[in-house]
């Protein structure tokens, strides 16, 4: 078989550094287009982005040909680059971790509800505490001293 068909929808999150509350009204929305131009350019596909003042959301089809760390870590450094730079914020920076998880096709329209309704989420939910309950539901262990850098 000559063709690739894949369907590898993938939910990640990661923070700002320190889950300093970078992400305000002015940058989101322009910095979370950036980033699904970013996904877009490596071949995958944006489902659904958003987020809070600290941390992002991104559901993806993620393309075959590259590996979730590869797509993350391009997605990192150049919106990034692309604060400093065109927003002038110096400061700006993501944590060196991330968390991802697989979706199931039947999972994908719950996953965007999710993603689209984070403010909500977030008045009841801390990031840390929202980590911890998706690293449980799915059957992971966290070695807290490491999972705030």
């Amino acid at each position: 078989m000559s063709h690739r068909f894949t369907a590898l929808f993938t939910h990640i999150i990661f923070s700002t550094k320190d889950r300093f509350p970078h992400f305000d009204r002015d940058l989101a929305p322009e910095c979370l287009a950036y980033i699904g131009g970013i996904i877009e350019n490596v071949g995958g596909r944006r489902i659904a982005i958003g987020g809070v003042a600290d941390h992002v959301h991104i559901l993806v089809d993620m393309p075959a040909t590259i590996a979730l760390s590869d797509l993350v870590r391009t997605i990192k450094s150049n919106s990034s680059r692309w604060v400093h730079e065109s927003k002038g914020r110096p400061k700006f920076a993501w944590q060196k971790g991330y968390s991802g998880f697989s979706v199931s096709r039947s999972g994908v329209d719950a996953v965007i509800r999710y993603i689209q309704n984070q403010e909500k989420h977030h008045r009841r939910v801390s990031y840390q505490d929202e980590v911890r309950a998706f690293l449980k539901r799915h059957g992971m262990e966290c070695d807290e001293r490491y999972m705030w850098e």
